[in-house]
């Protein structure tokens, strides 16, 4: 078993899932804390210095640059702790299925297979006669974001064998509560110390992301007005109806399922209340951002609207920015681009450039003024219990990182 495959292995089975509904408290569960002391006591003993494990669960560390890339800037690699809140994810059970093709079966449940399809994941056809870490079927396997750390301390464990190996100074960060969007929200970055860094936080081997959503949540606030149902004609203005009206009114077609590839939508994620008050929430996502301001702008003309007709004050609207599409930062550093491109060809992965139809820590820490695109894992079926990666992808992304670390350890600012 290679070092990352080992490594890999041992940090899915401990527990550290976030959880939306402690949103206010970092990290939102305790148990991050014990993923993030283990990787402290990792770190350490991977020789890497100034090693802190925080209070909010913030693992960082530095690594010496090799002889003669001394001045270069310091490189950083970030990577999540927290596994995602929408599929049971103690007790993880990895083992490794040795696939010959058609469906592959992480496990059985209650007498039923839990399997993915070429159909599902045509990747699957790149696969045949390879090992693939899975679940046991009952919980997802964690490899977003495990894969990524143990990525990035099997190359760390490299270089610690090999101090020869070009790099820059390297910057560690290990982030909590990625999955409920804090992230890298607490990560100092004048202490941190980089001048560039990259996620190791993408899907299959061979996709980049410099581009993602852009985003906010909206909350619609309803006021209705209550009486007696008995006398209520020309008198009630009952909320709940209103909040149906106003859902009727936002683009039917630009929702999460029906939309794809550069499209944005509106989504509806929850509506709570009664006839007199009803919350209706929504996240707004775009790519281009004057179609992001457009859907604001919609929301807002929906309830000016149903404000004419029912009453000032009927409807308001609130919105949260939440992040921004990375891609508007990188004009001048175009190099970040190009240097991925670049070690995924060397490592024999002809690259593809995604779109990010989410967020990422990268676009929290590129608009605090990190720049930080994102690599991939090599893993699928994120935030499922048949979640997977390849044995083969969980190394060749160590080669890639070794790549891609030796390129910065020969920049130099002009």
């Amino acid at each position: 078993m290679s070092d990352v495959v080992e490594r890999f292995m041992r940090y899915v089975q401990v527990g550290s899932q976030s959880d939306p509904n402690n949103e206010e408290q970092t990290p939102s569960t305790p148990c991050q804390h014990d993923m993030a002391r283990l990787l402290g006591e990792e770190l350490r003993a991977l020789g890497c210095e100034d090693v802190v494990v925080d209070e909010h669960a913030y693992v960082t560390a530095s690594v010496p640059a090799s002889a003669g890339a001394e001045d270069a800037p310091a490189l950083g690699l970030c990577a999540h702790i927290d596994t995602a809140p929408d599929a049971p994810a103690d007790h993880v059970k990895p083992h490794i299925v040795h696939y010959e093709g058609g469906d592959l079966v992480a496990g059985i449940v209650d007498g039923k297979p839990v399997a993915t399809t070429l159909a599902q994941v045509p990747d699957l056809a790149q696969f045949v006669g390879q090992d693939i870490i899975c679940t046991d079927g009952t919980t997802l396997l964690s490899a977003d974001d495990k894969a990524g750390v143990a990525e990035i301390c099997s190359l760390l464990a490299r270089i610690q064998a090999n101090p020869n190996l070009p790099h820059p100074t390297l910057k560690i960060a290990f982030v909590p509560d990625e999955e409920i969007g804090h992230g890298a929200e607490l990560l100092d970055l004048d202490r941190f110390g980089a001048k560039w860094c990259y996620t190791v936080d993408g899907e299959a081997l061979g996709e980049f992301n410099y581009e993602c959503f852009s985003a906010c949540q909206a909350d619609v606030l309803i006021h209705g007005v209550m009486v007696h149902p008995g006398s209520a004609k020309n008198v009630m203005v009952n909320a709940i109806t209103l909040a149906g009206e106003f859902d009727g009114m936002v683009p039917a077609h630009e929702r999460p399922e029906h939309t794809e590839g550069r499209e944005g939508f509106y989504h509806p994620i929850s509506v709570e209340g009664s006839a007199s008050d009803v919350k209706l929430s929504y996240i707004l996502r775009d790519f281009d951002a004057a179609s992001f301001e457009r859907r604001q702008q919609t929301l807002a003309d929906i309830a000016a609207f149903m404000n004419a007709r029912y009453g000032e004050g009927t409807v308001e609207v609130r919105i949260k920015q939440q992040y921004r599409n990375m891609a508007e930062q990188f004009k001048g550093i175009e190099f970040l681009i190009d240097y991925a491109l670049e070690a995924n060809r060397e490592v024999g992965i002809e690259p593809s450039i995604v779109a990010v139809r989410g967020g990422t820590d990268g676009a929290q820490l590129t608009f605090r003024g990190l720049p930080c695109p994102n690599i991939a894992t090599g893993g699928y079926n994120a935030h499922s219990i048949r979640e997977f990666i390849p044995v083969s992808s969980l190394e060749v992304t160590v080669d890639l990182l070794e790549k891609l670390v030796a390129k910065f350890a020969a920049h130099r600012e002009e």
